[in-house]
């Protein structure tokens, strides 16, 4: 997905039907039809062709009448399933802030290398309404509230159950483990199967002709693992449904599933990680960091006065600093603007291979050379450097996947209650 910091975002209007996006002149607009009406609720051909578009871009898919005609059954139902969830959210008088959307689409721009403002840009050059992507976030951070209020205790993962996780997972050494993602599409009937069957093969396609997975799963996956990309972490054979476990235990790293019938839907599965637990010991570092960025894109032949500063500042850093808090207030003096601490650096994980060297030398307490990259200058310090095994989840990795499990659980048991307590008319032949 997708996110906008510091523009107010217009509140929803979900009653009436949204504005067609602007045409190019002397291109007509489409005229308005209603596909579904939702508890009073309508569903256009614009929304329809609207998320089409987005996934498309985000896939990059060329939009054909093809293509179209084969998303459209799955995001019909998609739209329909999103309007039931916003209307238990707005039932449930929750509110999701205009900030809380700007910050998830900010978000998805820094993620996707972006400046702020280039999304919504994009959307409109590619014909997109920015509420499209707008009503799809607020859904989701609503939905996903909703379902924290409506666990209630059942949010708090006790010491007890988390130490049961544990003393299981100890009983798994020596076993494969996985790290998986998913796109979960649902079918609600038989009749149905056939058109989640021709969706799933264009998502795949699209998936294995490069398109991004973790932005296939924001956009069209109903598991609530879409909010990561559709990933499920590391898990166990026996914590995957039997069907998708058969299959990942055979696929090869970096592979895309074809769909897997499981309970409710199909299953599209990649696999990015194979390890054995108790046995995946790697190096791992702590450093802190300040980064200088360049105003401009750097051409060594060339370099502005602008870099040529910003090098002789990272020098000086890199001579003067003697400590991670040191280097943290550096940070913040020169308003670097990525955070002083990256997170947990496992050595031979870095690309590329130079800079894995280069750190690989590195000692606590000691500062690097000035990296210096197209965007900008980086100089860090290591704080302490250990060895460890990356199969042991902490108590604190480990109530994040005992929640996780439990909310994904309650989402698809709840939609399921709204679908059949909803009045949806159909117009096929709009």
């Amino acid at each position: 997905m997708f996110v906008l910091a510091g523009v107010v975002l217009p509140p929803p209007a979900r009653a009436a039907a949204p504005a067609p996006p602007a045409t190019p002149i002397g291109v007509a607009r489409p005229a308005v039809r209603i596909i579904a009406v939702v508890n009073g609720t309508p569903i256009t051909n614009i929304d329809v062709n609207n998320r089409a578009r987005l996934f498309a871009l985000s896939a990059g898919l060329s939009l054909t009448p093809e293509v179209l005609d084969r998303l459209r059954p799955q995001i019909v139902r998609q739209l329909i399933d999103e309007h039931l969830r916003m209307q238990a959210v707005e039932k449930a008088h929750i509110v999701v802030p205009d900030k809380a959307i700007a910050d998830a689409i900010g978000e998805i721009e820094q993620h996707n290398g972006m400046p702020q403002g280039a999304l919504r840009q994009r959307l409109a050059k590619s014909g997109v309404a920015f509420s499209t992507l707008v009503d799809q976030v607020r859904t989701q951070l609503g939905w996903t509230r909703l379902l924290r209020e409506t666990l209630g205790s059942r949010a708090i993962v006790t010491p007890a159950e988390i130490a049961a996780r544990q003393r299981l997972l100890a009983q798994q050494v020596g076993k494969p483990e996985y790290h998986v993602a998913e796109i979960f599409i649902p079918i609600e009937s038989g009749a149905g199967r056939s058109d989640a069957e021709r969706f799933a093969s264009t998502v795949i396609g699209a998936l294995r002709a490069g398109a991004p997975f973790p932005v296939a799963a924001a956009q069209f996956s109903q598991s609530q693992t879409a909010l990561a990309g559709g990933d499920l972490g590391w898990v166990q054979a026996n914590q995957l449904d039997p069907a998708v476990a058969q299959v990942v235990a055979e696929m090869p790293v970096g592979a895309v599933s074809n769909p897997i019938p499981v309970p409710g839907g199909l299953d599209i599965v990649t696999l990015a990680g194979k390890r054995i637990i108790g046995q995946d010991v790697h190096t791992v570092l702590s450093v802190r960091e300040v980064f200088l960025p360049f105003s401009s894109p750097l051409n060594p032949a060339a370099p502005t006065a602008q870099q040529i500063a910003a090098l002789k500042r990272a020098h000086q850093i890199s001579l003067t600093v003697k400590s991670c808090a040191q280097m943290e207030q550096v940070a913040v003096a020169d308003h670097s603007p990525r955070p002083a601490d990256p997170g947990v650096i496992t050595l031979d994980q870095v690309q590329p291979p130079t800079f894995r060297a280069m750190l690989d030398k590195l000692q606590p307490g000691k500062t690097t050379q000035p990296v210096v990259a197209p965007d900008g200058i980086a100089v860090l310090i290591e704080c302490s450097r250990d060895r460890k095994n990356l199969s042991q989840l902490t108590p604190k990795e480990i109530k994040v996947q005992i929640l996780s499990q439990r909310v994904d659980l309650l989402s698809r048991q709840l939609q399921q209650d709204l679908r059949s307590q909803a009045q949806i008319e159909m117009h096929p032949a709009a």
